[in-house]
């Protein structure tokens, strides 16, 4: 990091439309345009880590909290969403400065961390202790619950110290919401 990095945790309710407004456009350049509506919203409501350098926001995650079933016990989790750093940034630890900001929340107020990473952050979460899950992944959907597939092998959790190491052989299902469930 350089000298005029700077970062931040603030809840989304601290942040005014212009902060929102440079997360998403962020997210926008980081996805390559594949970061929709929904996916913006799953990341709102919580706390976010936000990194500037030289006033410029440069990287950001976020955290909400989520439910997740997991042998009859309903886990409260903190759910990692929307990290990204701007292309000219990465390799430079900033995606390493929001997520240990974004974990000192889970530490504190939370039984476990989870997020659904993709093939290209992946390494970032392993790096950091973060495990793929073993188990099968559902979600508690409008008809029941519901196995994903798809989501195995890709989601991964991670335990705060005191928290709730959950047992391999057990499905973890996620409550519901609009657009990608996981």
């Amino acid at each position: 990091m350089s000298d005029d990095t700077r970062s931040r945790l603030a809840h989304t309710s601290q942040l005014g439309p212009d902060a929102l407004a440079a997360v998403r456009e962020l997210l926008d350049g980081a996805f390559d345009g594949d970061f929709g509506d929904e996916d913006f919203e799953h990341a709102l409501g919580g706390m976010h880590a936000l990194v500037y350098e030289g006033g410029a926001l440069v990287a950001h995650g976020s955290l909400v909290q989520r439910r997740v079933l997991h042998q009859g016990r309903a886990l409260r989790t903190g759910y990692v969403e929307a990290v990204a750093v701007r292309a000219d940034r990465r390799r430079r630890g900033l995606g390493g400065v929001v997520m240990a900001a974004l974990e000192d929340v889970i530490a504190g107020a939370y039984v476990l961390g989870a997020l659904s990473a993709s093939e290209e952050g992946a390494a970032l979460y392993e790096s950091r202790g973060w495990k793929p899950y073993p188990g099968q992944i559902g979600v508690l959907g409008p008809a029941g619950p519901e196995r994903l597939p798809e989501e195995e092998g890709s989601t991964y959790v991670w335990t705060p110290p005191g928290g709730v190491v959950p047992a391999s052989a057990g499905r973890l299902d996620f409550d519901w919401r609009d657009g990608d469930v996981v």
